[in-house]
């Protein structure tokens, strides 16, 4: 498919439209400026304005991706409660991967090219995984260190929750649809079991003074 640039849209923005077009259709293996060219309508050597190779380009994809990761995270009503906001951002992340495959796929199954901090994937993507990281540093007594294992020990089990939900091998495990329906809160559940309590039971309301 070929289009040419809209007259309202720069050619730098067109590469980026055009180019997570062409990875939906074809798949990020066979991503070019050259097919981004002529899937634009223009010279082959007008995409290089702007992105020196093809990695530039694919970095830029994949920082407007964890960007809107995080803006999707963010919009939501905010818990005071520790525990209640990890549950908030778990059921988030989860919705985000089923409402966005691709994207998801690009940000977490793709090796990353090598201009990544060049063009802010790297400050874009540290910003997706403080969100989760920030909340575990409620927690008191816990060093940045724990933070930093718990927060990739809840981001692995989630992103396996995710790809699993993403498939259809859930639908072929002979579960029940009852037990379906709790595997995320189970889930969630467990993960609080394994990091421990969230909040100091003495500043937390009924607990001791």
């Amino acid at each position: 498919m070929s289009r040419r640039v809209d007259a309202a849209l720069d050619l730098k923005e067109a590469c980026v439209v055009a180019a997570r077009e062409f990875i939906a259709e074809h798949g990020v293996e066979q991503l070019s400026l050259r097919a981004v060219a002529r899937r634009l309508g223009v010279s082959h050597q007008a995409p290089y304005k702007h992105y020196p190779s093809r990695d530039h380009l694919l970095a830029e994809v994949m920082r407007r991706c964890f960007r809107g990761f995080a803006q999707f995270l963010e919009t939501r009503t905010p818990e005071t409660d520790p525990a209640a906001e990890l549950m908030s951002r778990g059921q988030r992340y989860l919705e985000y991967a089923a409402r966005h495959p691709l994207e998801y796929r690009l940000m977490f199954g793709t090796p990353w090219p090598e201009p990544a901090e060049h063009v802010g994937l790297v400050t874009d993507a540290v910003h997706a995984f403080d969100m989760l990281r920030n909340v575990l540093k409620r927690r008191p007594g816990v060093d940045a260190v724990q933070a930093d294992l718990d927060a990739m020990f809840i981001w692995s089990t989630m992103h396996g929750l995710a790809s699993l939900q993403q498939g259809d091998v859930m639908t072929h495990l002979g579960l029940s649809p009852a037990t379906r329906q709790q595997v995320v809160a189970h889930v969630m559940q467990r993960i609080e079991t394994g990091i421990g309590p969230l909040t100091d039971a003495t500043s937390t309301p009924g607990g001791a003074c």
